[in-house]
């Protein structure tokens, strides 16, 4: 057999990243053969991605990129278990490469995403099982939006917990920005009212109706109040219809106006939102392990 030196270890595990065990291993494995422990190693670490794919990932980063000339950008939320490793930067560079790799090849889903090849010419998947088997988390590629346009794009990034992508028909660089950190501090549900779900506004009206009715006013007062109540509820939940965080005595409608720009749409994704966490009681599995 072969003899394994500190030399080769060293190698192996400057051109995977994993940990110095796994390459001694993989290079007793493969006798000394670091071209083959190399891929012994990326089989393994493929394995190990799919024993971990049960996890529950709520953690990550938002991500976003925009090309040189603001036309094409993408948006992607990546997810991974715990927030330490959110943080670590090769797992950022992976979701980097992942939101460049969604603007580029322009994947119908997440599925086609993964088989998306990356500026190192390695897919977005191949790089995801690569940095599973180097952190030891499962991570996943949660959600992303593409936009291209005509006009430009801008994006915000609040920290990597929020991310907003901006397509802007009209205006520039500073507006998109503002308007970017607008969306992430107020959270509209849309651009305009006439992008509100109908079953959402539904529901609220059905409500403020319910409201309104307890008072004992007249039928047509009680259409008036909900009426008002709605148009309140729109301006509250609508981009145009919000007070500019920057200046709350105009909106973002009239802000736009004076610009002489336009907002046609915009995507916001908080990390884990929607995501149920898995809650660990460990008192009570430290009770149940000393009964056994």
């Amino acid at each position: 057999m072969a003899e394994i030196t500190a030399k080769m270890v060293a190698e192996l595990r400057e051109a995977t990243g994993l940990g110095m065990m796994e390459c001694k291993k993989a290079l007793v494995e493969s006798n000394g053969d670091i071209k083959a422990a190399e891929e012994l190693l990326r089989i393994k670490s493929g394995n190990k991605a799919s024993k971990m794919a049960g996890r529950t990932a709520a953690e990550g980063v938002v991500v976003a990129f925009i090309s040189d000339d603001k036309k094409v950008g993408a948006l992607i939320e990546v997810n991974c278990e715990t927030d330490f490793v959110g943080k670590d930067e090769g797992f950022v560079a992976f979701a980097k490469a992942a939101a460049k790799a969604v603007a580029v090849s322009s994947p119908a889903d997440v599925e086609a995403l993964a088989a998306a090849k990356t500026d190192s010419g390695e897919s977005v998947e191949d790089l995801r099982k690569a940095i599973i088997a180097k952190l030891g988390e499962n991570m996943t590629l949660r959600r992303f939006q593409r936009y291209e346009t005509a006009g430009q794009l801008a994006a915000y990034l609040h920290g990597s917990k929020i991310g907003v992508l901006v397509e802007l028909g009209a205006g520039d660089d500073a507006l998109g920005k503002d308007i970017a950190m607008h969306i992430a501090a107020a959270k509209p549900v849309c651009v305009d009212k006439s992008q509100v779900p109908a079953e959402l506004l539904e529901t609220e009206r059905k409500i403020f109706s319910a409201q309104a009715a307890e008072s004992g006013k007249p039928a047509d007062i009680v259409a008036k109040m909900v009426e008002g109540r709605i148009n309140k509820y729109l301006a509250e939940v609508t981009l145009l219809g919000q007070p500019f965080v920057k200046n709350p005595d105009v909106t973002v409608e009239k802000l736009l106006a004076d610009k002489g720009a336009k907002v046609n749409a915009f995507t916001m994704f908080v990390v884990g939102e929607g995501i149920e966490k898995k809650v660990v009681d460990y008192a009570a599995e430290v009770a149940a392990a000393a009964k056994l």
